[in-house]
């Protein structure tokens, strides 16, 4: 096994050229005081190690270089909540605050390594403490979004069979309600500046906690943490990632999605309970030692967005489709970013009109990137890349990426069938490990000696990735399949649509055609309706090949979408078949 890692890491780094750079010459020096301490692995020259633990061999090592004084002086960790108030930590102060936290996992709620803990709070500095205070004890973190329902927290304790739950005033009601449902509950902490009976005040408990602590010993394929996929196409399933797939894989490929220095700063919009919140305000950046800031946005605003880039010295975004479609149609001539350079998007495509415009009102590109719960990033379009609009760029390091058939071959350039990352003989680091308690849908996500997406798209000749759209979101009409993304890529260029979202209708002649729920722009008004139809229908025949423009339109107040911005076709979809 350990000589096919090493394997596997020399074909990674073979098969893909880094993109060209311009170092900072200093920060570049600094970053690599972590980082190059990896380089003999990259190379292929030493084996990956069998131990290793995020927070002692990345976060402690990025303590000392700063105490030596050899790091620029930004922050580990930036906070505002929009309201005045600000939260700063180094590298130091992450680091003895997290002990305090791992000491009261440990020694007040009793928790052990392997133990699971699931973690309910939005954007505030005490989610970042117990993800790390997680990684010190082998604590199992399982983080949820703030939005969750009663029933969905139920359903999360039980199948997690978590024994310990972190969350605050406002979800506290909710899982009080459930908890005598939930049979391996046992501790319940609140992040508050009251008391709630019943629960152990967070904040309390850690002020007044030792800071030291011993980081415990984690193998490579230790469980780090367990994420409930979006739920788009059924029930939640648990996706365990192990400290190899988090913590490891940044230091053999995160140069390129993020491209960071020890002198940047990073912004990511994700909710706290994806992983992209992991990836791109944890994991990710502080392989380099780059400052994670973070604003509370307790709801998404362009002003709040566009105010926040102007007064603070962020260099990267990264956020949703909606994020960008949303900021374009604001004034941005009134606004002046003090420091951004590089603005990224996932979740799902972004569409090539969105894009244009960003750069045509800031100057700025948006580089796309692509992944899943189960994968990670795997598609990017790196720094200095070509962009092609449409495209998500191409494999990252460590990854096989494919078009496969139904049979798992291999499909050539232009040809559509389904996105795939080869699991074998090597299965990638980066991976997650099992959909844990679940080995019937583990075992169904591959095929052949591919891990297979659900995800369908095309490569071209130069090896860049276009998504068409989830398996089951492909439209076949008359014999013909269509993928939503083009449909709405071409009716989102019509100046009086906003938002929109295509799925497949019912229809006795060709099985099934192309509905469109749109969103008008809110500058845009219009009194017939069914003219506007018309004129929306010409429009995508021009634009794409006309088999595809919609037969059906209906105009809506808003899209169904969950809290990161995805928008639920599966629900629309369902309606129109009579499946809600």
């Amino acid at each position: 096994m350990k000589l096919l890692f090493k394997l596997q890491t020399l074909k990674s780094l073979w098969t893909l050229k880094p993109p060209n750079r311009i170092f900072h010459g200093h920060a570049r020096l600094l970053a690599s005081d972590v980082y190059s301490q990896y380089e003999s692995i990259r190379r292929g020259e030493q084996e990956i190690p069998k131990y290793f633990n995020f927070a002692n061999d990345v976060l402690d090592k990025w303590s000392e270089i700063e105490k030596a004084g050899k790091k620029p002086s930004n922050p580990a960790f930036w906070w505002i909540n929009g309201k005045g108030e600000e939260v700063k930590w180094s590298f130091e102060e992450l680091g003895f605050l997290s002990r305090k936290v791992a000491n009261v996992l440990t020694k007040v709620c009793g928790l052990q390594k392997g133990d699971r803990i699931v973690v309910i709070l939005p954007r505030v500095p005490e989610w970042w403490l117990v993800n790390v205070a997680c990684m010190r004890a082998g604590i199992v973190l399982i983080p949820g979004i703030s939005q969750l329902s009663a029933k969905d927290i139920l359903y999360r304790l039980q199948a997690s069979k978590a024994t310990c739950i972190v969350t605050n005033d406002t979800l506290a009601p909710a899982v009080d309600s459930v908890a005598s449902e939930c049979q391996f509950l046992k501790t319940k902490l609140i992040v508050s500046k009251g008391s709630r009976e019943g629960w152990l005040n967070f904040t309390d408990l850690y002020k007044n906690q030792s800071a030291d602590h011993s980081c415990v010993k984690t193998r490579l394929q230790d469980s780090l943490s367990i994420f409930f996929t979006s739920g788009t196409t059924g029930s939640p399933k648990m996706t365990e990632h192990s400290q190899g797939s988090l913590g490891f894989r940044p230091l053999l490929s995160e140069r390129y999605w993020l491209d960071l220095t020890s002198s940047d700063m990073i912004w990511s919009t994700a909710d706290t309970g994806w992983i992209l919140a992991s990836l791109a305000s944890v994991f990710d950046p502080w392989v380099f030692g780059s400052c994670i800031f973070i604003h509370k946005l307790p709801q998404i605003e362009s002003a709040a967005i566009l105010n926040t880039l102007c007064r603070f010295p962020i260099d990267t975004l990264v956020g949703a489709p909606t994020l960008f479609r949303m900021l374009v149609q604001s004034d941005l001539s009134n606004y002046r970013f003090m420091n951004l350079k590089h603005c990224m998007s996932g979740g799902e495509p972004l569409n090539p009109e969105v894009m244009e415009q960003w750069k045509s009102k800031t100057g700025l590109d948006i580089h796309e990137v692509y992944g899943q719960t189960e994968t990670g990033i795997i598609c990017s379009v790196f720094k200095g890349m070509k962009i092609k609009p449409g495209s998500m760029g191409k494999a990252a390091p460590l990854y096989d990426v494919q078009i496969v058939d139904k049979n798992a071959n291999i499909l050539p350039p232009g040809q559509q069938g389904e996105i795939a990352v080869r699991s074998k003989p090597i299965r990638p680091l980066g991976l997650f490990s099992e959909y844990v308690d679940n080995p019937k849908k583990t075992a169904e996500s591959e095929r052949g000696d591919f891990y297979v997406t659900g995800d369908r798209g095309t490569m071209d000749e130069d090896g860049y990735f276009q998504f068409i759209g989830r398996d089951d979101d492909i439209i076949i009409s008359s014999g013909y399949r269509i993928g939503p993304f083009e449909v709405e890529s071409a009716l989102i260029e019509h100046p009086a649509v906003a938002e929109t979202a295509v799925v497949s209708s019912p229809d006795p002649l060709r099985g099934e055609v192309v509905k469109a729920f749109v969103v008008l722009s809110p500058t845009f008004s219009c009194s017939d309706l069914e003219s506007l139809t018309c004129d929306l229908q010409e429009h995508v025949k021009k634009t794409t090949a006309p088999y595809k423009y919609p037969r059906k339109v209906e105009f809506v107040q808003e899209l169904p979408k969950t809290v990161t911005g995805k928008i639920k076709r599966n629900e629309l979809r369902n309606k129109e078949w009579g499946r809600m």
